[in-house]
């Protein structure tokens, strides 16, 4: 019979499973990828925070992205770099910074939708209505997008958690490399169809809404730039669209691939590593895209390194 522990506030962590060999080649290239996401990030933050000529809807926005990437990256991969040196029957996490964790990282995923989302419609006000752009996307429209963004992730999110932290527990060990919602309802010895319901319901609604809003804004960008004969708009059109459409395809297929793996549990070991991708990747590919394809950040980026090129030593 198996033995249960109730409401018992140490969980056992299982993590990622290395073996002695490739346990600190694995922890160097983890270090190494989650430095380059903090400079990277906090570096195209700092530098649009900074240059007046940066500070444009579209890169605000922007910011957003880096924000949660380095908010999602921050408390994930300490962690599992702190485990991966810890031997797997010595991984333990209190159950309240397991829920934390688990709010953040969902986070994490609900806002990459959103965020991804108003970008979406600031794109489409600045090639379908030009005219009109200076006048709707204010201030106080960036700011309105950007608490609505954040917001409807953390209602989303905190409903999904609130479901599971209801539940009596009866079990300790969570088979993940970090807490999620799933690996904490599955603690639980009661009933879990309300939590699977929405569970299902916002693994779901979220990634539809934001697909068919991608798919509806970049329809209507398509046939303005159809339409126009103006091959300047067409240019930016390209230019800009397809650095978020990128941005939005390596978030959704990242998401993708972890819940598909997530169906198979004999690939459970694929799956963790998939998790851990979901975040790397994103938040590692996102400042290097949008740098590249930013023609304004490159003057940026030029005119720091010719004005030290200018300043004289002394």
């Amino acid at each position: 019979m198996e033995n249960y522990t109730y409401n018992s506030l140490t969980l056992e962590l299982e993590g990622l499973k290395v073996t002695k060999t490739s346990k600190y080649p694995v922890f160097i290239i983890l270090l190494l990828t989650y430095g380059f996401i903090l400079i990277a990030n906090v570096g195209i933050m700092v530098l649009i925070w900074t240059e007046r000529s940066l500070q444009q809807p579209m890169y605000l926005l922007f910011c957003n992205l880096s924000i949660n990437d380095v908010m999602g990256n921050s408390l994930l991969v300490p962690r599992v770099l702190a485990d991966i040196l810890v031997p797997s029957s010595e991984r333990f996490i209190h159950y309240y910074e397991c829920v934390m964790q688990a709010f953040i990282l969902h986070m994490f995923g609900a806002n990459a939708h959103t965020v991804l989302m108003i970008m979406a419609f600031d794109r489409y006000i600045a090639i379908c209505n030009p005219l009109q752009y200076a006048t709707i996307m204010t201030d106080k429209m960036v700011i309105k997008l950007t608490v609505s963004a954040w917001g409807v992730a953390f209602v989303l999110v905190g409903i999904l958690l609130g479901l599971t932290i209801r539940l009596n527990r009866c079990r300790t060990r969570i088979t993940n490399p970090y807490c999620d919602n799933a690996s904490l309802f599955k603690l639980s010895c009661e009933s879990v169809f309300i939590n699977n319901v929405y569970g299902l319901t916002f693994t779901v609604v979220l990634p539809s809404s934001s697909i068919g809003s991608i798919i509806l804004t970049y329809a209507k960008i398509t046939a303005a730039c159809i339409t126009s004969k103006s091959k300047s708009l067409n240019s930016k059109a390209l230019k800009t669209c397809s650095t978020h459409l990128c941005l939005y395809l390596i978030m959704l297929l990242s998401g993708m691939i972890l819940i598909i793996l997530h169906r198979f549990p004999q690939y459970a070991d694929y799956g963790k590593i998939s998790a851990i991708l979901f975040h790397v990747i994103p938040g590692s590919l996102n400042p290097i895209i949008y740098g590249l394809q930013s023609q304004e950040i490159h003057k940026c980026l030029s005119n720091m390194r010719h004005l030290k090129k200018v300043t004289p030593s002394f």
